[in-house]
């Protein structure tokens, strides 16, 4: 179980397939320290263009996208998507890209514990640049990403908490697609891509 589930942060229930917990935390001296490196990471975290570039060369690269998949520098919006590249061989629905669209950014703050959090979560979508309706990621549209910058006290966390991740093996694009997907979904719920989560969540909160 991840440290900052309970804590008021809106997470899906586990219905089936799997879950990642990939977390990063930093204490500080003082509160008034952590409320400023939780506001640097609350940037860093909705800087979606820069997240290959703080996780370094070899992970995925993530551009930020309007509803109709036009490339925008954010702010991010329900609505939105990501279009990923990674690095293995991509699908024809997905024209080179996996999708994912953000379906909800909350943000909460508890002045009467000394918390605050922030939260974008998004689900594997359709391509926006083409009327196909399959959903072009390698998991299935039941999975959902939930990127998290928590602060309770002199604490802060960073943390990716990947939820009811399953293979998307459903394309009508053909087999080439549907094997694609199973063999990149399978190693992601066994976790090749952890250390670029980890990556992530390290860089978020200003460790190299």
């Amino acid at each position: 179980m991840s440290d900052i589930e309970n804590k008021e942060i809106p997470l899906p229930e586990k219905e089936e397939g799997a879950q990642k917990n990939i977390e990063a935390k930093e204490e500080a001296a003082t509160p008034e320290e952590a409320k400023k490196l939780f506001e640097a990471a609350k940037s860093r975290l909705l800087n979606i263009n820069n997240w290959n570039k703080i996780c370094g060369k070899a992970s995925s690269t993530f551009t930020l996208t309007d509803e109709n998949g036009n490339e925008t520098n954010g702010p991010p919006k329900v609505g939105y998507h990501f279009k990923i590249d990674i690095p293995v061989p991509a699908t024809k629905t997905g024209d080179g890209h996996d999708w994912v669209r953000i379906e909800a950014i909350e943000e909460k703050e508890t002045p009467e514990e000394d918390r605050e959090f922030i939260m974008i979560r998004v689900r594997p979508s359709g391509n926006p640049l083409n009327e196909d309706s399959d959903v072009a990621h390698f998991f299935s549209d039941k999975a959902t990403s939930n990127f998290v910058v928590f602060r309770e006290k002199n604490v802060v966390t960073a943390a990716v908490l990947g939820r009811n991740e399953m293979a998307n093996t459903n394309s009508s694009t053909g087999i080439f697609d549907t094997l694609r997907n199973a063999i990149v979904g399978t190693g992601a719920v066994a976790g090749f891509a952890n250390p670029q989560w980890k990556s992530l969540v390290n860089s978020l909160l200003g460790k190299s």
